[in-house]
C-alpha cells in the first residue's frame, strides 16, 4: 500500500494547478495509507475529493471548508470532522470503519449525504455520528450502518427523505437524538433496523410517512424518561407505518402528535409490561389507527384524547394490562367505527369512557379476561350509533354501561356478563327484541343496587316499537323491584297496589275484585238482607244495589242509610266498605301514575 503525506495531499488540493477546459480538477486516490493530519478547514476546495480504501494515522478536519464533492469509500479513519463544512454536491462516507466520532455538526450539503454501510465506534462520553443542524437538499442515506454509540440529528434539516434501513445502533449508550427533525419526504427507520436504546423525534416534522416495518427498538426505561421511541408533538404528512415485524421493549410514545395520514401497527408486538406499552394521548390521526391482525400489546395501550378521522381497528388483537387497564382510551373522538371484535383478547380492563363514536363501537367475539367482580368494560358516559356485545363467553367481570347512548344496542342474552351496571344508559332500538320478562334477568344484574332508570329506559324502547303489554310488564317488575328499598308501612301499600291494580298496569284486576266482592255480597246479603232504618218511607231493599252502596263509597244508590246489617252481617259491611276504599284509593293511585306516564 503506497504511503501518502497528508500535507502533499493539501497542497495538491489548495495549490492546484489551473483547471483544463472540458476536464474538471479532481482528486481521486485509491488504496494509499495517508500519514498525517488532513487539515483542510477553513479552504476553498473547487475540485471533488474521491478516497477508496485509504487508511489514515489521523483524523481528517474538514471543518468550515468549501468543497465541489466528498467521497470516502471503504476507508479506515480514526474519526471526522466537518463542523460548519458545505459540500456542494454530494458527500459520501460509504462503506467506512470510524473508530471516532464522525463530527457533522452544521454541515451543509447541496445534494446528497450517504453514510451506507459505515461503522462508527463512539469513544466514550462522545456520539458516533454527531449531526446536529446539518442541512441537507435532497437525500440523507446512512441504511445499514452500524453505530457504537449515539447518534446525535438535532434541528437538523433534510429536504428529501432520510433512511437508516437497515441500520444498527447499539451499545449500553445507543441512542437515536433528533428532536426538532424536518425531513420533507419520509424517515425509514425500517427493514431490519435496530436500536438498543431510545429514539427521540420529539417536535419532528416528516413530510411524508414514517416507516418501522421489521424494526426492533429498545427503550432503556420510561421512569428515565426515555421510551423506546419519542415521536412527542411531532407532525406527520404521510403515515405511520409500524406494523409487519415491528418490536418494541419500552414505550412507544405518539403523544400530541398529528399523522395526516393512517398509523399501521398490525401484527407490531410492544413490551412494556410495567407500565404504559403504547402512549397516543392527544394523537391526531387523519386516516385509521390499525392495531389488527396479530397487534400484541404487553402493557397499557393510551388512547386518551385522540381523534380520529378514520376508525381505531383492534380486530384479533392480544391486550395485557398487568400494572393497569390493558386499554384506555376515554375522551376519544373516532370518525367511524372502534373495532375490538374478530377474536380480541382483553387481559385487563378496557376504559371508554365519555368517548365519541360516530359509526358503531363492535365487541364480537371479544374476550375480557378479568377475575370476578372487576370491571371489565367501563363504557361510561360515551355516545356511539351502535354498541355491539355479542361476546365470545359470558365475562367474569361486569360491564359498566352508564349514562351512555346509543343508537342500536347489539347483545347476546347467552353471554351476558354477570354483572352490567345500565343506570343512565340510554339507546333508541336493541335487537334481539326479547320479550319483556326475557329481559328482565339484564336489568336485575346491577352490582350497585336497584336503579329504576334501566327498567324505565327498557319499556319505552319497548312503546316505541308498539309493544305496549312488554312495557307494562318491565314497569310493573321494576315497582316490585322498588318495593324492596322501601320501609314497611310503604311496602305494605304498594303491596296492595300490586295485588289490586297491579300498580295501574293491571287495572282490570280492580274489575275483577268488586266483581268477586260485589258477587258475595249480594248473595250474603239476599239470604240474609238487612233491617229497615226508621218508620218512613223508603225503598225497596235491593241486595245488589246495596252492595253496590258499600263498595263504591263515592256514589250513593239511597239503599246504606235506609238499611241496617245486624249480627254478624255488619261485619260483611265492614269488610265492603274497607274493601270498596282501599280498591278506590289505589285504582286512583294507579290511574294517576298512568296519566303522568302519558
Amino acid at each position: 500500500m503506497p504511503v501518502v503525506d497528508a500535507e502533499t495531499l493539501r497542497w495538491l488540493l489548495v495549490a492546484a494547478p489551473c483547471p483544463v477546459p472540458g476536464r474538471p480538477a479532481r482528486l481521486r486516490l485509491r488504496d494509499a495509507h495517508i500519514t498525517g493530519t488532513l487539515d483542510l478547514s477553513e479552504v476553498v476546495v473547487p475540485s471533488a475529493i474521491r478516497l477508496r480504501s485509504c487508511g489514515f494515522d489521523e483524523a481528517p478536519c474538514f471543518d468550515g471548508g468549501r468543497f465541489s464533492a466528498l467521497e470516502l469509500t471503504d476507508c479506515a479513519l480514526p474519526g471526522l470532522t466537518a463542523v460548519g463544512a458545505a459540500v456542494d454536491r454530494e458527500c459520501e462516507i460509504v462503506g467506512c470503519v470510524l473508530d471516532g466520532t464522525l463530527d457533522l455538526r452544521s454541515l451543509a450539503v447541496g445534494t446528497r449525504l450517504l453514510l451506507d454501510r459505515s461503522t462508527v465506534n463512539a469513544p466514550e462520553d462522545k456520539p458516533a455520528v454527531d449531526g446536529r443542524s446539518i442541512a441537507v437538499e435532497e437525500q440523507f442515506s446512512a441504511s445499514e450502518m452500524v453505530c457504537a454509540g449515539p447518534i446525535r440529528l438535532d434541528s437538523s434539516r433534510v429536504q428529501d427523505t432520510l433512511d437508516f434501513w437497515g441500520s444498527r445502533i447499539r451499545g449500553a449508550r445507543a441512542s437515536l437524538q433528533a428532536p426538532e427533525l424536518t425531513v420533507g419526504g419520509s424517515l425509514r427507520l425500517d427493514r431490519g433496523f435496530s436500536s438498543d436504546g431510545s429514539i427521540n423525534l420529539y417536535g419532528a416534522s416528516i413530510g411524508g410517512s414514517l416507516h418501522l416495518e421489521d424494526s426492533t427498538l429498545t427503550g432503556t426505561g420510561e421512569r428515565r424518561g426515555e421510551p423506546a421511541l419519542q415521536l412527542l408533538c411531532a407532525t406527520v404528512g404521510g403515515d405511520i407505518q409500524a406494523g409487519s415485524g415491528l418490536v418494541v421493549r419500552g414505550c412507544l410514545d405518539l403523544r400530541d402528535t398529528s399523522v395526516r395520514g393512517t398509523v399501521v401497527l398490525k401484527r407490531a408486538r410492544l413490551h412494556h409490561p410495567a407500565g404504559t406499552a403504547l402512549k397516543a394521548a392527544r394523537l391526531h390521526v387523519g386516516g385509521d389507527v390499525n392495531c389488527r391482525g396479530g397487534f400484541v400489546s404487553q402493557g397499557t395501550v393510551d388512547l386518551r384524547d385522540a381523534r380520529v378521522g378514520g376508525s381505531v381497528l383492534l380486530e384479533g388483537a392480544d391486550l395485557t394490562g398487568n400494572a393497569g387497564p390493558c386499554l384506555r382510551a376515554n375522551g376519544i373522538d373516532v370518525g367511524a367505527e372502534f373495532k375490538c371484535c374478530d377474536g380480541l383478547t382483553a387481559q385487563g380492563r378496557i376504559s371508554l369512557s365519555h368517548v365519541t363514536v360516530r359509526g358503531r363501537i363492535c365487541f364480537k367475539d371479544a374476550l375480557f379476561d378479568v377475575p370476578a367482580g372487576e370491571r371489565a368494560l367501563r363504557c361510561r358516559g360515551s355516545t356511539a350509533s351502535e354498541l355491539v356485545l355479542n361476546l365470545r363467553e359470558a365475562p367474569a367481570g361486569f360491564l359498566d354501561l352508564s349514562h351512555t347512548r346509543i343508537g342500536v344496542l347489539r347483545d347476546d342474552p347467552a353471554k351476558w356478563p354477570r354483572s352490567l351496571v345500565l343506570e343512565g344508559l340510554a339507546y333508541e332500538s336493541i335487537d334481539p327484541t326479547l320479550p319483556g320478562r326475557q329481559r328482565l334477568t339484564w336489568l336485575d344484574r346491577d352490582p350497585t343496587g336497584f336503579s329504576p332508570q334501566p327498567y324505565e329506559q327498557l319499556a319505552t324502547n319497548y312503546q316505541r316499537h308498539g309493544r305496549d303489554a312488554d312495557a307494562r310488564t318491565v314497569l310493573l317488575a321494576k315497582q316490585r323491584r322498588m318495593r324492596t328499598t322501601l320501609a314497611w308501612p310503604a311496602r305494605i301499600w304498594s303491596l296492595l297496589q300490586d295485588v289490586t291494580v297491579g300498580y295501574g298496569y293491571r287495572p282490570l284486576r280492580a274489575v275483577l275484585l268488586l266483581a268477586v266482592f260485589f258477587t258475595v255480597g249480594t248473595t250474603m246479603f239476599s239470604t240474609w238482607p238487612p233491617n229497615p232504618v226508621g218508620d218512613g218511607a223508603r225503598p225497596d231493599f235491593q241486595a245488589a244495589v246495596y252492595t253496590l252502596d258499600l263498595l263504591l263509597p263515592l256514589i250513593d244508590f239511597g239503599q246504606e242509610p235506609a238499611f241496617d246489617a245486624h249480627g254478624a252481617m255488619q261485619w260483611v259491611v265492614v269488610v265492603l266498605v274497607s274493601v270498596g276504599w282501599i280498591l278506590a284509593t289505589a285504582a286512583a293511585a294507579g290511574a294517576n301514575r298512568v296519566l303522568r306516564r302519558a
